[in-house]
């Protein structure tokens, strides 16, 4: 037997039970990855005592606009206190004018009494201002200062009729994500940002913590790691061709964008420890799911001298509960509104998921509670078939709803750099899935085939050989036992936070680019192949080789079917034949229109497809 089934398969099926529980207790943890407490790592807790010595007290949460008041109140700046930020709410009375300016560092906003004789008409909900005036201290217990404005200038004016989020409504994730180009300016997607780039440090944070060494790997690739054809190629949108030139690409060899850093990071793993790599990662996916994006961020680290999957379990478990604690300590705030709006009882769920230890199975156990499960699945569930979401969700509800680990994975279902464990009569690697409540599979790795001849062999049986020449020269000068793993980054956001769908946790959806699709859906409603992306330069051009072109659908006919939503209860519109969403629908219900405006969104089905919950629309193809 291989060394990931001897040294590994028997302790997992030992770890299922009692000894894996229990809070706080790294004893078991390898010396080599410790889990970093806020006491040995100062980027943890730093924030909640910087302020203790301040007139003010804590500032648990330190916007930028409560900093520079607290400097001001303690004599440390001589220059008149300024507020620039955009207005969250206007109440204008007799005497008095109340402003709230937030500058977007913080949920908190800070409040400013002025002369109503300096109010104007465009002092509205939404511009941007800049006001000077006194700081002093706020009498009201909710907030430590307010500024006495003497002179408040308006930089940009906001129609507030006309701007689709209103200051008393609470807006849904469903109806801001129509709105990508101005969606930051709400609270729930500001927090989500802020939580996003803590989420970010802290990844570095513990890398570092733990001497990983960053690479920056490349976004264009001639390699397809992941083997599955999912990929988008790249060439010049205008090249002009010298008679002289053979090849028909502009680097001579068909170039892609990423799906995965990993041969990259085993490259840089011969001459380094421990690697790792932040970065965008694409997918030519032909889902057009609330699980799915083509575009995304992955976190991928290779380690070497080991052989054992228990080293890569240990450094997973660490980096999510590293980084999920260092989130908390510094988005306390941010996190709540969600635990308390968008996801109510996730807190629970989170808390639950930070104190357990992760508990461990093997693929076969996995396939074993399923098949003598009473639930009834829409895929099948036997040995050698490749898990499911159904399948990875049940698999964590029955473990106690706790991150859950499943190792060794038939051998025909893991690329060929996966370490053959030699195992009969059910042929196996040493491969690993880190699955986690409400999403399914976070993490995946596997123990690299080091072994020469092994993996010549497996190259030749699938006609690689020669284009893997390359890795096969890593392993004949000077290499070593190493494995590694991948993170989707999207993915964890969604957990840590409880949202459903991954388009809700990223900046700018490609399929959404306001400069982009929603032009092409609003006046060329013509077949487009996959969705551009936005962070692409201009001067190239995507071709997706796998993914089939999709439509972007005209305005339907009256009477073609499928939903009616009523817009303001004035007229109905309705979406091609084959949606299945229930209608009619009234006004604020959870469907195809903008609720409390009236305003009718525009009829594509994938907008629809995610507005709509009760909707099974995915692109073109109704399930």
């Amino acid at each position: 037997m291989g060394v990931g089934q001897n040294q590994f398969g028997p302790r997992a099926r030992r770890r299922i039970g009692a000894d894996r529980q229990g809070s706080g207790d790294t004893a078991g943890i390898s010396r080599r990855f410790k889990l970093a407490e806020s006491d040995s790592c100062p980027l943890i807790g730093a924030a909640a005592g910087s302020a203790s010595s301040s007139a003010l007290g804590p500032l648990q949460r330190c916007p930028a606009i409560f900093y520079r008041a607290e400097v001001f109140l303690n004599g440390d700046d001589s220059s008149r206190p300024v507020s620039l930020g955009w207005v969250r709410s206007v109440r204008s009375q007799k005497e008095n004018l109340f402003l709230h300016v937030n500058d977007g560092s913080s949920l908190q906003s800070l409040q400013v009494v002025a002369s109503s004789g300096l109010n104007n008409r465009h002092l509205t909900f939404g511009s941007s201002v800049e006001i000077s005036g006194n700081l002093v201290k706020s009498p009201h217990k909710k907030q430590n200062v307010e500024l006495e404005a003497n002179q408040i200038q308006v930089i940009g004016e906001c129609n507030p009729v006309d701007f689709p989020f209103k200051v008393k409504e609470r807006h849904g994730l469903e109806y801001i994500r129509q709105f990508p180009h101005l969606r930051c300016r709400t609270n729930a997607f500001g927090s989500l940002l802020r939580i996003r780039s803590e989420a970010a440090s802290a990844i570095h944070a513990f890398f570092k913590e733990n001497h990983f060494v960053q690479i920056h790997t490349p976004v264009i690739s001639s390699n397809d790691c992941e083997g599955a054809g999912e990929i988008f190629q790249v060439e010049p949108a205008v090249r002009d061709r010298t008679p002289d030139e053979e090849s028909p690409h502009f680097f001579n060899v068909p170039a892609y964008l990423t799906v995965s850093a990993q041969l990259h990071l085993e490259v840089m793993a011969g001459a380094f420890p421990c690697v790792y790599t932040f970065g965008p990662t694409f997918r030519a996916e032909t889902s057009q799911s609330r699980r799915h994006l083509a575009e995304f961020y992955m976190v991928e680290a290779e380690l070497t001298f080991t052989q054992s999957l228990e080293d890569l379990l240990t450094v997973m478990e660490n980096l999510f509960k590293f980084t999920t604690e260092y989130i908390i300590s510094r988005c306390a705030e941010d996190m709540e509104l969600f635990h308390k709006y968008i996801a109510p009882g996730h807190k629970e769920r989170l808390d639950l998921m930070l104190k357990e230890k992760f508990k461990v199975i093997t693929y076969t156990e996995a396939i074993d509670l399923l098949s003598r499960s009473s639930q009834t699945f829409e895929f099948k569930t036997e040995w050698g078939c490749d898990l499911q979401t159904e399948h990875e969700k049940y698999l964590v509800k029955h473990c106690g709803n706790v991150p859950l680990f499943v190792i060794n994975y038939p051998y025909e279902l893991k690329p060929f750099y996966a370490r053959d464990n030699e195992d009969q009569p059910r042929h196996t690697v040493a491969a690993v899935d880190l699955l986690v409540p409400g999403v399914g599979e976070l993490f995946g790795g596997t123990l690299r085939e080091e072994r020469l001849e092994v993996l010549r062999s497996r190259l030749a049986r699938a006609g690689l050989e020669d284009t893997f020449q390359w890795y096969l020269d890593l392993r004949q000068f000077g290499s070593v036992p190493h494995g590694g793993f991948g993170m989707g980054f999207e993915r964890y956001l969604q957990c840590i936070l409880g949202v459903e769908n991954i388009k809700d946790v990223i900046p700018s959806d490609e399929a959404d680019d306001p400069g982009v699709s929603h032009y092409k859906t609003l006046l060329f409603p013509v077949p487009v192949h996959a969705a551009p992306l936005s962070s692409l330069p201009t001067e190239l051009f995507l071709q997706s080789s796998s993914i089939r072109p999709f439509s972007v659908f005209a305005p339907p006919s009256a009477g073609s079917g499928g939903c009616e939503g009523k817009t303001g209860g004035r007229k109905k519109h309705q979406f091609s034949k084959g949606c299945k969403a229930s209608g009619p629908v009234s006004q604020g219900d959870q469907c195809c229109f903008a609720r409390g405006s009236g305003k009718a969104f525009p009829p594509s089905h994938k907008l629809h497809y995610d507005l709509c919950e009760s909707c099974e629309i995915q692109s073109d193809n109704p399930k």
